[in-house]
């Protein structure tokens, strides 16, 4: 909905009690009005329980939700001002959150029933050639295959290749669309911010860390590859102190139109710490019907010095089913199986008995409403 029919229905209860007031301001008020007329208003309340089977750990999954609960992920409030078509254009972007898995711009999660501040910019327009678009601000990061937002992503849990990427900075990003298959982001953003799982770089040496994003998209002449995607993305400190992300994943049409495949590559180093590891992982996606979605992943962790989140183990493997179904208006209705195997040490350890945890199934039911 728009944001001015807001302003003009606090106008009117204002012109009761204050009407030389408002008369007097007449044109300014005008002004507010022109200049919000383009503001909307939208979000989504993101809810679950899940089950996991088994003898497990206490305390929260190794998947980072708690165990066989009714949660609030998350709920989110967007106000958005895009820009236009106008070579000087303008607006913002504003996401404020809230919920057990809800990213909060100082920290990477936020458990304690606080509103937090997602995203904050301003972006902007300059002419140069086909047009720099910039923001400005608090943003999500833009590495990796995963979102921020859950319910686009193509599975309810998060991918371990989500909790190596930075889930959020604040800085200047300009993306720039060099042709209709091609644009390049590049941008600056203050160190030490929130990755979804590990901490990010330390600021001894440097205040900043460098971004970078190259992005490929197939034309219609591609033919049955068309909408096909390439990103190839990092995140760099140039220094010793800095943890670098690299990012290289894509999503690939099939002949078969209702079938798409998706391939991630992650790598977290750091040069201060024993933080160093790859995630490899598969996604495969199927529209069945207008209303029914089925989605498959399966990913690798692969390196001595990476542990799984929320575990001890420094190898292993998950792999995810999800059925999505539309039944209601508005509303993502999505059942989840997940099995995470830890090849090395454990999981997690049980309290009641020390024994060590090699596998965990989890079962989780998703329902979110987007307005």
């Amino acid at each position: 909905m728009k944001f001015n029919k807001w302003t003009l229905g606090l106008a009117a209860v204002g012109a009761v009690s204050m009407a030389s007031a408002v008369r007097a301001d007449e044109a300014k008020l005008s002004q507010v009005q022109t200049a919000l007329s383009n503001t909307t208003l939208s979000g989504y309340v993101d809810t679950s329980v899940n089950y996991v089977a088994g003898n497990q750990a206490n305390g929260t999954s190794v998947i980072g939700t708690p165990r066989d609960q009714f949660g609030l992920d998350n709920f989110t409030l967007s106000l958005d001002k895009p820009l236009d078509d106008s070579p000087w254009a303008s607006g913002y972007h504003v996401d404020l959150n809230t919920g057990s898995a809800a990213i909060n711009g100082l920290n990477a999660y936020n458990a304690n029933g606080y509103m937090n501040v997602r995203q904050a910019y301003v972006t902007l327009r300059t002419p140069v050639g086909n047009g720099i678009d910039w923001k400005m601000g608090l943003q999500d990061g833009i590495t990796g295959y995963e979102g921020n937002t859950s319910w686009s992503n193509p599975n309810f849990t998060r991918s371990y290749g989500y909790a190596i990427n930075p889930a959020s900075y604040v800085g200047l990003l300009g993306t720039y669309k060099i042709c209709d298959a091609l644009s390049a982001t590049a941008g600056i953003v203050n160190r030490g911010f929130s990755l979804a799982g590990y901490g990010q770089s330390h600021a001894e040496t440097s205040s900043f860390d460098y971004v970078g994003s190259l992005s490929l998209t197939a034309p219609d002449s591609w033919g049955f590859l068309k909408g096909s995607s390439l990103n190839l993305q990092t995140v760099q400190g140039f220094d010793e102190h800095s943890v670098d992300n690299y990012s290289v994943n894509g999503t690939l049409s099939t002949p078969w139109q209702a079938l798409k495949i998706g391939v991630a590559w992650d790598r977290v180093q750091s040069l201060a710490s024993s933080i160093d590891g790859n995630i490899y992982g598969l996604y495969a996606t199927f529209q069945a019907t207008d209303k029914l979605a089925l989605a498959l992943r399966g990913e690798l962790v692969d390196n001595a010095d990476l542990s799984l989140i929320n575990g001890a183990a420094t190898k292993g493997e998950e792999v995810t089913a999800t059925v999505s179904y539309d039944l209601w208006a508005n509303v993502v209705t999505r059942a989840e199986v997940r099995w995470d195997h830890a090849e090395t040490t454990g999981l997690a350890y049980h309290q009641a008995d020390n024994s060590v945890l090699s596998n965990q199934i989890t079962f989780a039911l998703n329902v979110v409403y987007k307005f």
